[in-house]
């Protein structure tokens, strides 16, 4: 009898299919959950803040402000990173959120991976935690640093596809402390 040689069609049949489904997962990708561009929830947020305009920040900048303010400060991170990571080597997106001095780097850091032939793959997965820390309210202005902890697939390809740096496979955390200014509302005094 040759039942040994069942056992090695199973195994045989186990390697292709999972060599199979590692290609499909490699050309494919994952599914994250955010398959689209944040700046419609980004817009959605700044239109609920003009119509409700006693949500906006006054001069105390307490609990409940700094939790509306973090649910903004997260739209734009992953706006900003998707649109830095996506495969057009442009800023477009998250221009507006940008100053001029991060604009520039940002553009610069593009248009040198464009020139190198390169191509990023990078999957945002999300954001762990956003802690504010630390705020100071300087004249009309609120300077906000927040400390984010986020989880990203990072692969940087070639014009040939050959990977440069990074594994399409595996997800990495990082940190980054993100500094966000906000114009206050000027507030009207009334008379005794």
């Amino acid at each position: 009898m040759n039942y040994s040689f069942e056992y090695i069609d199973i195994i045989l049949l186990a390697m292709i299919a999972g060599f199979i489904f590692l290609r499909l997962r490699g050309i494919l990708g994952k599914r994250t959950g955010f398959e689209g561009k944040a700046p419609p929830q980004f817009k959605e947020v700044l239109k609920d803040l003009k119509l409700n305009p006693t949500s906006k920040m006054n001069d105390k900048f307490d609990d409940k402000s700094q939790k509306e303010f973090l649910i903004g400060a997260r739209i734009a991170y992953e706006t900003i990173i998707t649109d830095f990571s996506d495969n057009d080597n442009k800023i477009t997106s998250s221009k507006p959120l940008l100053n001029k001095e991060i604009y520039d780097q940002f553009s610069e850091a593009l248009k040198k991976r464009s020139e190198r032939g390169h191509f990023a793959e990078i999957t945002f997965i999300g954001i762990n935690s956003a802690v504010i820390k630390e705020h100071k309210k300087i004249d009309k202005i609120l300077n906000v640093t927040v400390d984010f902890i986020a989880e990203v697939i990072t692969c940087i390809k070639d014009k040939d596809k050959k990977i440069v740096s990074g594994d399409p496979e595996k997800s990495k955390k990082f940190m980054t402390l993100g500094f966000f200014q906000e114009i206050l509302p000027q507030l009207t005094q009334t008379g005794n």
